[in-house]
């Protein structure tokens, strides 16, 4: 089964947590870089004006850097990302809806400051007609041994 780990990191824990999901896996790694992108300012969920809240309200589609190539050779992809909202944040739903799913097995794991990640199937679940077979939260320096367990259970 050929797998690959895609990721959105807006401020680096994510990135550390998906490179030891893709050691664990076996897998490439591609990060999901938005073309702009986000400055603290941006981040600072705090400020309702921020771009973070403005994609969110807004359900703006984040414009993505970069395309995966030979996105149809995979059978797994494993997608991480920062909870915003219990949620992605949009610019996986971008991702999402840029590539086909068709018969590909999908797997979520983020990282976040509180919140948990039990809505973000239910929202990328339609954007996409592959199978979202699992999902977890991990602490950003959760390690290989804590990994794989989850991996293999999908």
């Amino acid at each position: 089964m050929k797998t690959l780990t895609a990721y959105f990191s807006a401020s680096g824990y994510t990135a550390s947590l998906a490179k030891r999901v893709a050691q664990a896996a076996d897998s490439d790694l591609f990060e999901i870089k938005p073309v702009k992108p986000y400055t603290d300012a941006d981040l600072k969920w705090t400020n309702p004006l921020a771009r973070c809240n403005k994609e969110k309200i807004g359900k703006k589609d984040v414009p993505i850097a970069d395309k995966v190539e030979n996105f149809d050779e995979y059978d797994m992809v494993l997608i991480g990302f920062p909870v915003w909202y219990y949620a992605a944040p949009n610019i996986i739903e971008t991702f999402v809806k840029s590539y086909d799913f068709s018969g590909k097995k999908v797997a979520l794991f983020a990282t976040s400051g509180g919140s948990d990640i039990t809505k973000a199937p239910a929202k990328l679940q339609p954007l996409m007609k592959g199978e979202i077979v699992g999902a977890k939260l991990f602490a950003a320096d959760a390690p290989v041994s804590e990994i794989k367990p989850w991996l293999s259970s999908l």
